[in-house]
């Protein structure tokens, strides 16, 4: 069972600075590699305060810098918003500079405001991402690569700077998209789910897709597919701490569904407005859905749900709005000393019942 932090850089109102954001994110990440975290990931968003990470490659090349040790993972790189050989040579350089820890995830992209900006369709979106998992493999592992398509056009090119992992960079596959990723499946990649802020009955809805999608593209979930679950998760004894990470777990749900559904608002073009929805899920609910308390009722609930979903990677939410930066490296160390080790003897044990 691999552990990992995920980082969206996120800024909840103008008391905190650009700065002091992506400070905290890379502070983060250098605690989660001395507490044994395996992988740390970075968001891409643009224009507006959702993340002010616009560039998870760019992120993961000076983090490369500052560790030596853990996995450095984009979660994802928005595909239509690049053009494929910049893309490649970045992702080849990126490697490179790490040292071969570069874990790649991609996706298509959701938010409409951020495709406007960059002259790109978003009802195209869906399309250039095929296109581009077309390029990827080829682009990363043959010395010249050719690419024609209705979207992406490539003449013969070479790319300078190689990935040093072989034959290329873990590929990991993020869509709600039952087609995309069964297509992920097909070729070998890497899937990376979610079930939101629910709890126990979404993990198993989302447990029984995954299963469709493996079995529909001729694979088994367990034996052939390596996936990540991404979760909010939070451990303490005290209660003001845990109801303060569950408001910046639901400001985040909040912010992303006015992008997502095209109705967010904002005074001043940037910082968007944070509006409560009817489908708000109340800190009663979430206490319920989330493994949050105790650190004995978080490991409980978190064997709770790996037994349901069984996923082989699961990476936790550490920087959501303007949550205490202090606060939360206590909380990754504390994943470290306590949690992640306590998490991994019952799956072993588990495992090696069911073997």
């Amino acid at each position: 069972m691999e552990f990992g932090v995920f980082i969206l850089a996120q800024q909840r109102g103008y008391h905190q600075s650009s700065q002091q954001v992506i400070q905290n994110s890379i502070e983060q990440t250098v605690v989660a590699e001395q507490a044994g975290f395996d992988t740390a990931w970075y968001a891409e968003h643009h224009f507006n305060n959702y993340s002010l990470s616009p560039s998870p490659l760019m992120m993961v090349a000076h983090m490369a810098a500052k560790t030596q040790r853990i996995r450095l993972g984009t979660a994802v790189c928005i595909l239509p918003l690049y053009h494929p050989a910049r893309f490649l040579a970045e992702v080849g350089f990126v490697d490179t500079v790490s040292n071969g820890r570069l874990e790649l995830g991609i996706g298509s992209g959701y938010q409409e405001f951020e495709f406007e900006r960059f002259g790109v369709k978003i009802e195209e979106s869906g399309a250039i991402y095929n296109e581009f998992l077309d390029i990827i493999p080829k682009g990363l592992t043959q010395k010249i690569v050719e690419y024609e398509g209705k979207y992406l056009k490539l003449p013969p090119s070479s790319i300078a700077v190689r990935p040093v992992q072989g034959p290329m960079p873990p590929l990991w596959i993020t869509s709600g998209n039952p087609v995309t990723l069964g297509r992920g499946v097909r070729e070998g990649h890497n899937l990376f789910v979610t079930a939101l802020l629910n709890g126990n009955d979404a993990i198993a809805a989302l447990r029984e897709r995954l299963d469709k999608v493996a079995q529909d593209n001729g694979a088994s979930l367990d034996e052939d597919v390596k996936f990540g679950f991404l979760r909010c998760a939070f451990a303490s004894d005290n209660q003001a701490e845990i109801d303060a990470y569950l408001d910046n777990a639901r400001f985040q749900r909040r912010i992303s569904e006015s992008l997502k559904f095209r109705r967010a608002q904002s005074d001043d073009g940037y910082m968007v407005k944070e509006v409560p929805s009817p489908t708000d899920p109340s800190f009663e609910q979430l206490r319920k859905n989330l493994p949050v308390g105790s650190v004995n009722q978080v490991i409980d609930k978190m064997l709770e749900e790996i037994s349901i979903l069984r996923p082989k990677h699961i990476a936790l939410q550490t920087q959501l709005g303007d949550f205490d930066q202090q606060t939360m490296l206590r909380q990754i160390e504390l994943w470290g000393e306590r949690i992640i080790p306590a998490i991994r003897k019952e799956v072993d044990s588990m495992n090696a019942v069911s073997a």
